[in-house]
């Protein structure tokens, strides 16, 4: 049957993903054809479920093709090499090691483009594929797992696997995870710089983050490209996997089904399941976006909000998976998935499915601390993303007029709660809901990201510095409570951007010049940057405090709360990303709300984007370094900080990949299972 079988050989995945395509790739995990999910490499937590997805790959034409004909008739074993209870040479057929019945065979084609040639002559690689998968499975000792998968007449594909050796006693009874989505040690340096003031080089006062006693770093590269975005990363820093991009909560496999691929069991989930304590999770994001989307979707496409949105209530329900009965908080943006209509799940209503379930529905800041704290919550606050602190707080009339109200009045979200807020408020619930159990929250500052992206690097930081003004009222609330010596505190990002302050900008000279290459001239570096006149309430441009400074704008009057004094000063931050469309620049805030850097032309193709000349009026062009289909900024390599205070805060020390923080918080809260 299979005339062009490849010779008998053994693989071993990581050794041979250097040969894999770059641009484009014909299954991510998969680098030969034979296709073992979770890959090579997998790390696991002790009794964690998991999905296992084979996959045999029959290209039909390109460089890997093989007669197009995919073996039905593939094996594949389990056995542990390493650690007590090795098995090593007697490996077991997985449904006996398992103890499930044998997958359904199932078969389908999918298409790839082997690199960007192909995809310009529109000439896509066919690869034909059989498949089988095992559901929820879990490993429970502790060692190194060899699995096996033979195919084409005795070619192998191998895949290492370790269970990873965790204490088991618990050492805190709560968590709060605090994701600044985005955030840099580049851009906390230039938050601090606007927000704290200075004498001769040495600040007088400090960021609450500057203050944790142990500080890390984390590695945020995906499993199959170096770059990645808030899916998978949210994933790794859940799940302890890695995956690839716009995946949540699953590696994705080849098939077009986006919701069946195979899942991995996140700490929300496991934490759930094995405590039955509290799960709270809070963003300034439309609430389906990924990052708190990974602590409930298993799907390969972040964009399926619907789904996402019913799986905070219902959890999977697709396969047999975790019994999850919802978070006790839900806080965010995003109203469009809650009003029944064709963006909402089934065209349901689900703010009346959260409250047939008992939940309390709030929908402003008012109705949010007037809230009891017994009830489950729901709080949607905006449609779409929430509210920027700065245009809360300081240019308020950007609220008006967005249509963007949760109750699909399309009158205006003016009553919008801070991530400060939002924060304490689902404190206090788990608080008062799983005091014995206890509780995990995430916390995210979703728009430190969304700003960067449109190099609107002043809503950025204000977003940052609302992040730290909470990570404050956290740990001083946690202290009113009596709850300092049972809680974790983390702080970390799941990405970065390329983003640095370079120097100064006299924007009162630049707006002056006719010409962008004497306007360049307003740019001071080195000696000529001069100091901050952020923390200065009076200025050229400001004469009068347009911010907000000590005390200022806080329901915490206790904790001093540090913003810019002066988000208008004639001297600003020379500041840039590494990666950005066409657009113009004048280096002042952007007083009508944010940026939009570049748009569509009329008369040109839809993908086909240009500097918005109204942007940056005063200011300069700046040519792009991204392909002209990109309209905003993209992620960037470096590695992102990590902030920890709290019982198990030595575990975040040092130099880690991102899913380390997940074995981390396993750890600590004890998660680890030795038996079913």
């Amino acid at each position: 049957m299979f005339s062009k079988m490849l010779p008998t050989t053994v693989v071993v995945c990581s050794l041979l993903s250097f040969t894999a395509a770059q641009t484009f790739q014909r299954l991510g995990a998969c680098p030969t054809l034979g296709c073992i999910i979770p890959p090579d490499q997998a790390d696991f937590l002790a009794g964690q479920y998991f999905d296992i997805r084979l996959e045999i790959h029959a290209p039909v034409n390109g460089s890997e093709a093989n007669g197009g004909v995919p073996d039905p008739n593939f094996s594949f074993k389990i056995e542990k090499v390493v650690g007590t209870n090795k098995t090593s040479g007697q490996g077991q057929n997985a449904t006996a090691y398992f103890g499930v019945k044998e997958p359904v065979l199932e078969t389908w084609n999918f298409t790839w483009f082997e690199d960007l040639f192909a995809r310009k002559d529109s000439k896509p690689s066919v690869v034909r594929v059989t498949s089988k998968a095992y559901r929820k499975v879990a490993l429970y000792e502790p060692g190194e797992y060899k699995a096996t998968l033979t195919y084409y007449g005795g070619t192998q594909t191998v895949a290492t696997w370790t269970v990873r050796s965790l204490a088991s006693i618990r050492k805190a009874k709560n968590i709060v995870l605090f994701i600044g989505d985005g955030m840099t040690t580049n851009m906390i340096t230039a938050a601090r710089l606007i927000a704290h003031k200075q004498i001769n080089g040495k600040y007088q006062t400090r960021l609450a983050i500057d203050k944790f006693p142990v500080v890390g770093h984390q590695m945020t590269h995906s499993l199959d490209s170096f770059i990645t975005d808030s899916a998978n990363s949210a994933t790794a820093l859940y799940s302890g996997h890695k995956s690839s991009v716009n995946a949540l909560g699953v590696y994705a496999d080849s098939s077009k089904n986006p919701f069946d691929d195979p899942k991995v069991e996140s700490i929300a989930e496991i934490f759930q399941r094995l405590t039955g304590g509290g799960v709270g999770i809070v963003s300034t994001a439309f609430i389906a976006d990924a990052t708190p989307a990974a602590l409930t979707a298993h799907t390969r496409d972040r964009g399926q909000y619907g789904q996402v949105v019913d799986s905070f209530l219902n959890g999977n329900t697709n396969y047999t998976w975790s019994n999850w009965t919802g978070p006790d908080v839900l806080f965010g943006g995003g109203a469009e998935q809650f009003i029944s209509g064709k963006d909402s799940y089934l065209g349901k209503d689900y703010y009346q499915e959260f409250a047939k379930k008992g939940y309390a529905v709030v929908q402003n800041r008012t109705q949010l601390l007037k809230t009891p704290n017994a009830n489950k919550t729901l709080g949607i606050f905006s449609v779409s993303n929430m509210a920027k602190w700065l245009d809360r707080n300081v240019y308020k009339d950007n609220l008006v007029g967005n249509e963007d109200a949760p109750d699909g009045s399309k009158g205006s979200a003016i009553d919008q709660p801070g991530l400060k807020e939002m924060t304490i408020k689902a404190i206090d619930i788990l608080h008062q809901r799983h005091s014995s159990q206890g509780w995990f929250l995430m916390s995210e500052a979703a728009s430190i990201d969304k700003q960067m992206h449109v190099l609107d690097y002043d809503r950025a930081l204000g977003e940052l510095l609302e992040l730290d003004d909470t990570v404050k009222a956290t740990i001083s609330h946690l202290a009113s409570l009596g709850a300092t010596k049972d809680t974790l505190v983390l702080v970390t990002a799941d990405h970065g951007h390329g983003f640095d302050v370079m120097g100064s900008v006299d924007t009162k000279y630049l707006a002056a010049q006719s010409t962008d290459r004497a306007k360049r001239s307003a740019i001071g570096t080195y000696a000529n940057s001069g100091l901050s006149q952020y923390t200065n309430p009076k200025s050229e441009n400001s004469p009068q405090s347009n911010g907000s400074s000590i005390n200022n704008h806080t329901s915490f009057p206790s904790n001093e709360s540090f913003f810019p004094a002066n988000w208008d000063p004639r001297y600003t931050l020379f500041s840039a990303l590494g990666a950005n469309p066409d657009h113009r620049e004048n280096y002042q805030v952007h007083k009508d709300g944010p940026r939009k850097p570049a748009i569509n032309v009329t008369g040109f193709p839809a993908t086909d984007f240009y500097a918005n000349y109204k942007d940056a009026v005063s200011g300069f062009l700046i040519n792009g370094t991204l392909p002209t289909d990109a309209d905003q900024g993209v992620h960037s390599l470096t590695d992102v900080p990590v902030f920890a205070s709290g019982p198990g805060q030595e575990l975040f020390g040092g130099v880690y990949g991102n899913i380390d923080i997940f074995f981390n918080m396993a750890e600590v809260l004890g998660l680890a299972r030795s038996k079913a």
